[in-house]
């Protein structure tokens, strides 16, 4: 009987493709052509840490950009030439920039108009006021501020306490018919096992970035392919154990998909575009690869995580939040130029998520603390046009109606469900199933937020 030890060292070995990529045989993949109508792929950058949007979008109206200086003290942007280049107009009288390092997306929304920012989003289980919140009159999101329980909030749109399926694993359980006869799986993850693609039905692919794909240790000389005889037939060997026997036929399938889908991507053509070499440019590098192969796998719909961590400010976050921008921008301007030039920049949907964003009042250490409702950024040339400010942006003061506190702590106005909601009706769920994928969507009475044509 193969020892639990040794199934873990066998499954680490299986290379970019990890153990999470259960899925059925592929078949040969032959073909590198799209179908030719029907597909949409969603995918999530998650910034974990917490990232400070209070400086990621700035108010560049007088007053509110005065109100931001005032209280932002040694962590407030000057209102320089780098932040006036990237200015975007929301109406007449109301005006955003984003953060400089950001440079490569605001061509995005001025040039391009594909991207969009949704303003003060978090986890809420219903709609909640500052008098509510203060006098504990409202239910609120448990363990606020703390750094697993909003990430796994966020990830599965459940405020009320732990979930074992993540939101995007749901939605792809819904979707699940549109990628028939496909046995690929809708949810591939670049950023390592997060319950965010983990469905009742839905297992996602984890493919890890510059690595070889297939099972690894083996080579083609006689010595070698008999170990690989003897694993294999180790793994079709009947042991009686239940979860033994489901983790051999898992391991079984993962090592002959990985080898197909590894001889799948070495005859793919190049990307036509550089991404950055940058950790978040080469894990949307390989999402782009394997969007490339949608046609040959069959696939209608796909759903992506990829992360970028580093983002729990509380020391020198001028600097650190600095270096992080500077190797998002690029990337996630790469992907979109290469969406763009395969003619499908209308057919996928980038957007961010993060644990929460940080005060508006800074610490004593340079840096933030840990905050709630953020702000955030959706890329996609299926946007609607001639809008770019969705959500309703907090009043930059302390101890407003926005304020969960007297720190610039904003109480979301949008939730979780909102936003997920809006992407997966896009995405082409049906309505009626919006309650099963996010729990407390009918506690609110606008459902989705019209950011899409």
């Amino acid at each position: 009987m193969i020892s639990r030890r040794q199934l873990l060292r066998t499954v680490s070995g299986l290379g970019a493709l990890g153990s999470a990529g259960c899925f059925g045989r592929l078949g040969l993949l032959n073909a590198y052509a799209a179908p030719a109508t029907g597909y949409k792929a969603l995918v999530c950058v998650f910034l974990f840490g917490g990232n400070d949007s209070n400086n990621a979008v700035i108010p560049y109206d007088s007053a509110r950009f005065n109100a931001y200086t005032s209280l932002r003290k040694n962590l407030a942007l000057p209102m320089d030439a780098a932040l006036t280049a990237n200015v975007f107009q929301v109406s007449p009288r109301e005006q955003y920039a984003l953060h400089p390092s950001l440079a490569e997306l605001v061509t995005l929304i001025n040039q391009e108009h594909s991207l969009a920012v949704l303003a003060n989003v978090g986890s809420l289980v219903q709609p909640t006021s500052r008098a509510q919140y203060m006098a504990h009159s409202a239910p609120t999101p448990e363990n606020l501020f703390s750094h697993l329980d909003q990430q796994t909030e966020w990830q599965t749109s459940n405020s009320k306490g732990q979930a074992s399926t993540g939101w995007a694993g749901r939605l792809a359980d819904a979707v699940e018919q549109m990628n028939q006869p496909s046995p690929f799986p809708t949810v591939v993850s670049v950023a390592g096992n997060a319950v965010f693609g983990v469905g009742a039905s839905t297992l996602p692919a984890t493919v890890i970035p510059n690595r070889a794909l297939g099972l690894q240790g083996f080579s083609k000389d006689p010595a070698s392919q008999a170990r690989y005889g003897a694993l294999q037939m180790l793994l079709k060997l009947d042991t009686g154990a239940a979860l033994v026997q489901n983790a051999q036929q898992i391991m079984d399938s993962g090592i002959a998909d990985a080898d197909t889908l590894g001889k799948a991507v070495t005859g793919a053509p190049a990307l036509t575009v550089t991404f950055p070499a940058s950790n978040i440019g080469q894990q949307l590098a390989q999402v782009a690869k394997i969007i490339q192969l949608r046609g040959s796998l069959a696939m209608n719909r796909q759903i992506f995580f990829a992360s970028q961590g580093g983002y729990d400010t509380h020391t020198d976050q001028l600097n650190a939040q600095n270096l992080l921008f500077k190797d998002l921008s690029p990337a996630i301007k790469a992907f979109y130029d290469q969406l763009k030039d395969w003619g499908i920049a209308d057919q996928v949907a980038l957007f961010t998520e993060s644990d929460f964003t940080r005060t508006l009042l800074p610490n004593s250490n340079g840096g933030t603390d840990h905050a709630w409702g953020g702000h955030h950024l959706i890329v996609s040339g299926a946007l609607k046009l001639g809008q770019s400010m969705y959500g309703t942006f907090p009043a930059i003061a302390v101890g407003s109606g926005d304020d969960a506190g007297t720190e610039g702590r904003w109480i979301p106005t949008t939730s979780i469900d909102q936003y997920g909601a809006t992407l997966a009706t896009w995405f082409g769920v049906d309505p009626s199933k919006l309650g099963s994928i996010f729990p407390n969507i009918g506690s609110f009475t606008q459902k989705t937020l019209g950011f899409f044509g």
